[in-house]
């Protein structure tokens, strides 16, 4: 395997003009991600990452996805770059015949990722109101008149690796939350209101000079915008939960998250945005414990928590972010004693 992406990682390089074959001095496989092959690329003034999307995600289940997404991340990483300049990734050149681009290599003293920061319980640094405000920024701009649409028209990508795998699979595995969340499916796969992330985790967001950097774009498309919310609330709150002695800041990450995005919503009111995440959120918390793509920190007994606090959430859903997080603040320490 290393073989071949080494081979794909010189081929790209020289396709894009960014050197020949034979200036690539080293390619070292890059880990954390299920859904493509990633490589640091030496060579030798510079260093690279070059992205490859996968046809089959590196999870226990059987998980496909088509290739042809590799696009659409580039497309949202250009776009962002050009809402956002100060908190964007340098993108170097696309190969849609090999499904692959080439990137900057982020790194250098004072860069971290948010998931080892909130995994690590570090000192708090804004970086939800930060976060919150960039995606909010980029939601903002993609509802704009003039906005072009025509690379983000595949929500069948967009099916293929969020809405089967988390809303369809689980709710199978729940057949009494079956309803709602099959509703909720048809929602987000119908709305095409604003450009979506798509995968908006700690994880794929990097801190550099103090502007959070967001990456990982490969299910970006024209969808609903709390499924961006959710998605990375629903980080802050599996955190909370696997972290006691950090819980109560956490779920304030929650609000403070909120609060920062919110300012910029003008496509539609503010309170049906957070209404359908409130719905969404507890779906994604049982999606990450019976999904396709389970989270990997929790013990058995808080998967069982986290299971506890989904249900009745999913059955009766609250309707402000506050009230939400007022409940997991009650529920959380009998919970987990």
């Amino acid at each position: 395997m290393n073989g071949r992406l080494d081979e794909r990682c010189r081929g790209l390089v020289a396709e894009l003009g960014l050197g020949s074959r034979t200036d690539v001095r080293s390619v070292r496989p890059l880990t954390g991600g299920v859904a493509s092959d990633i490589a640091l690329v030496d060579l030798g003034d510079r260093s690279i990452c070059i992205k490859f999307a996968l046809p089959r995600l590196k999870v226990a289940a059987d998980w496909r996805a088509p290739v042809h997404r590799n696009a659409a991340e580039y497309a949202w990483l250009k776009f962002a770059a050009d809402v956002a300049p100060e908190c964007a990734i340098r993108v170097l050149g696309h190969s849609e015949a090999r499904h692959g681009f080439a990137m900057e290599h982020v790194s250098g003293d004072g860069v971290y990722l948010w998931k080892s920061a909130l995994l690590g319980e570090s000192p708090d640094r804004g970086e939800a109101r930060a976060v919150g405000d960039l995606l909010g920024r980029i939601h903002a701009a993609s509802a704009s008149a003039g906005f072009d649409r025509r690379g983000f028209e595949n929500r069948g990508d967009f099916n293929a690796l969020r809405i089967e795998p988390y809303l369809n699979y689980t709710a199978a595995r729940h057949p009494a939350l079956a309803a709602p969340m099959s509703k909720m499916a048809e929602a987000l796969h119908s709305s095409q209101a604003i450009l979506i992330h798509g995968d908006a985790s700690p994880k794929n967001v990097l801190f550099r000079t103090g502007n959070p950097i967001l990456i990982d774009a490969e299910c970006a498309t024209m969808g609903d915008p709390s499924f961006d919310l959710a998605f990375c609330m629903n980080h802050l709150v599996l955190k909370a939960v696997h972290l006691r002695g950090a819980r109560a800041q956490y779920l304030a990450k929650v609000v403070e998250f909120w609060e920062a995005y919110a300012p910029h919503i003008a496509w539609e009111p503010a309170t049906e945005v957070e209404a359908r995440t409130c719905a969404l959120l507890p779906m994604l918390l049982l999606a990450r414990i019976d999904g396709k793509s389970p989270v990997e920190y929790l013990s058995a007994p808080e998967c069982e928590v986290v299971r506890g606090l989904a249900h009745p959430l999913i059955k009766a859903p609250t309707q402000s972010l506050q009230a939400l997080v007022e409940i997991l603040n009650t529920a959380l320490p009998k919970a987990a004693a």
